[in-house]
């Protein structure tokens, strides 16, 4: 029996496939497809490469059991939407080179409980309509206020900027006939007490146990939108008014899905981009752990690229695994120094691997030009405001990973890169081989 993990490069997102299921009957999973420039170079290359591997002829679909959308935002939906883009451009004259049995999407408007006409607006007043299409450009919010940090300022923004992204998936979907969240009665996909697991593929062997999000996140989201929509209408609000009033925690992290998939006694966490504290009480909730509880897993795909902002040191202490994948290219400075302190102090010289997708001097290349680019805009700031605070000239010894896992050689030793083009699969059960 197969049940394997395939990371794929995905330059600032996610994009992942799981195996299952034996050689004579596979089974295939993929969760959400990066941002653009991923699909032409990484992921369609490999689903051609599982087509020849499973010998299927051009007029043969390729069977998918699962495509999940972890959340409606531009580095885990775009792919997708050129995948879907791709399969939709083959019709009339041919069906599509992928069968999909089912699709697991929450989309934005269902989450909130509305069609977000103000909310878009208002974000196109403030961006301008480009804005719209996955990623606004660089924010003029001022968080020096202390009541929330840039980092959840610019993924909650990023959430907002992909809503006409998540409406233009779900008309792909329905021109494709994906059954969209068939074993959820077509409703949103939630967690429930005591968890419910679902049987994924067509016989005995995998099954998804979701974890998040939770119907009291999703209701206190509902709810900062209403509240949002009434701070709008009040006379005197300005766009930027409103959608700092509207940015809040609960946007990014909130909806994000995450499950446990379970066979054959090993099991995966896959957390999207999800806070670490909403995992553990998904945990608890379903009753995967108890309360304060631990959790021993063979894969763990960290959540939201690694940002310390989304996790603290009892995440580690209390999910432990065999493998840690972190997906980034250094971009919004991910993953983060800081994480892997967090993750050493926790594990220390234990038996563990972590995985990479880009080589380690590539991703300081990309936080050490994140990090100066925030320096600029901090500068900028607090020319208006002089509270803001600004951040230290780059230092390799202090911020970069090189330097920290020189300090760390049994870490260090602990690294597994993804390459560009070799499939990188960490085989749980019998080796995938292709």
């Amino acid at each position: 029996m197969r049940f394997s993990l395939d990371v794929l490069r995905a330059r600032k997102g996610d994009c992942l496939m799981v195996h299952f299921g034996t050689k004579d009957q596979p089974g295939l999973i993929m969760i959400d497809g990066g941002p653009s420039m991923v699909y032409g170079p990484f992921l369609k290359p490999r689903l051609e490469q599982i087509r020849k591997a499973r010998q299927l002829g051009d007029n043969v679909q390729c069977p998918v059991d699962l495509l999940m959308v972890s959340h409606v935002d531009d580095d885990h939906i775009q792919g997708i939407l050129d995948l879907t883009k791709d399969m939709i451009s083959h019709m009339p004259q041919k069906r599509p080179y992928m069968r999909v049995f089912s699709f697991w999407h929450n989309s934005f408007e269902n989450i909130i409980g509305t069609t977000p006409k103000e909310l878009t607006a208002a974000f196109k007043n403030h961006f301008g309509p480009a804005s719209m299409g996955g990623a606004p450009p660089d924010l003029t919010l001022d968080t020096s206020n202390g009541d929330l940090d840039e980092e959840t300022v610019v993924s909650s923004l990023k959430v907002l900027a992909s809503i006409e992204q998540g409406a233009q998936l779900r008309s792909d979907v329905e021109k494709l006939n994906f059954p969209l969240n068939a074993e959820f009665g077509g409703k949103l996909i939630l967690a429930k007490k005591g968890g419910d697991p679902k049987q994924i593929g067509a016989g005995p062997g995998l099954t998804f146990n979701v974890l998040g999000p939770s119907v009291p996140d999703l209701q206190a989201l509902h709810k900062k939108h209403q509240e949002w929509l009434r701070d709008l209408q009040k006379a005197g609000k300005t766009p930027e008014e409103a959608l700092s009033a509207y940015v809040d925690k609960s946007v990014p992290n909130l909806s994000s899905i995450v499950v446990l998939a379970e066979a054959g006694g090993k099991r995966m966490l896959l957390t999207g981009d999800a806070r670490g504290d909403k995992i553990l009480a998904g945990l608890e909730l379903t009753g995967t752990i108890k309360k304060n509880g631990t959790i021993e897993v063979d894969i763990l795909k960290v959540p939201h690229h690694g940002s310390s902002n989304n996790l603290a040191l009892d995440f580690f202490q209390r999910i432990k695994a065999r493998h840690y994948v972190f997906s980034g290219n250094g971009e919004h400075g991910n993953p983060e120094r800081e994480t892997m302190e967090m993750l050493l102090n926790a594990r220390g010289d234990g038996t563990y691997k972590i995985h990479l997708t880009y080589p380690v001097k590539d991703i300081d290349a990309g936080r050490k030009a994140d990090w100066e680019k925030e320096q600029g805009k901090e500068k900028t700031k607090k020319k208006k405001n002089p509270k803001v605070k600004v951040r230290p000239n780059w230092s390799d010894a202090t911020n970069s990973l090189t330097a920290f896992f020189a300090k760390n050689p049994n870490f260090a030793a602990k690294l597994s890169i993804v390459e560009p083009n070799k499939p990188h699969l960490i085989d749980l059960l019998d080796p995938c081989n292709f």
